[in-house]
């Protein structure tokens, strides 16, 4: 099992426990973090959903580069619609999703970061749509959702450059709604889910 879920009163916490991979995702973890939210959004006794990751490096750092450097055209392909699908149940969740963003969030982690209806972070987060040095385009939608967030000039700046950006330049192009620090970030969110669900 790579997603661990607890639930704070009627806020749903699904956490990526990947630590050792820094919660890089793979097929496996995109069906377990799917099932999760669904399952969230089903539970008429959960308000809200905040997903983060475990230890305070990283939020997701992206998709695992040793699995696609294995994945043939087709594996590649199905990779991409999983993510999306992924993705997708997120942004049209019926239930506000936030991102509690504590360390990397690169490539498909900034991606569904952007799919969350609320990004917050730690200090400590860095950002960033890396996968232009692989010869890649963000493949789980970020091309469209990041102009929508930050307007385009910061995307096409971001997903051209392959660069990564911290906390702060993240706050002030608008990716993420605040920055706390690391040991008070998820505290911080479940009191605003509570205040946005009670």
């Amino acid at each position: 099992m790579f997603i661990k879920k607890e639930l704070k009163d009627n806020v749903s916490i699904i956490r990526v426990d990947r630590e050792e991979a820094l919660n890089a995702m793979n097929p496996t973890v995109l069906h377990e973090l799917y099932d999760n939210i669904v399952s969230s959004i089903n539970d008429k006794n959960i308000g809200a959903i905040i997903i983060t990751g475990s230890g305070d490096k990283a939020f997701i750092a992206g998709a695992d580069i040793k699995l696609m450097e294995k994945l043939d055209k087709k594996g590649g392909r199905e990779f991409g619609v999983l993510g999306q699908k992924v993705t997708n149940l997120i942004e049209e969740s019926s239930k506000p999703v936030i991102a509690a963003i504590n360390g990397f969030a690169l490539g498909g982690g900034c991606e569904i970061a952007l799919a969350c209806h609320l990004r917050f972070a730690s200090k400590n987060a860095k950002f960033g749509q890396p996968e232009v040095k692989l010869g890649l385009i963000p493949g789980w939608g970020g091309t469209q959702r990041l102009p929508k967030i930050i307007g385009k000039g910061h995307a096409i700046e971001l997903i051209i450059g392959g660069h990564i950006i911290d906390a702060d330049e993240a706050l002030r192009i608008g990716l993420v709604n605040k920055v706390f620090e690391q040991n008070k970030l998820l505290d911080e969110i479940i009191s605003f889910a509570k205040i946005i669900t009670d």
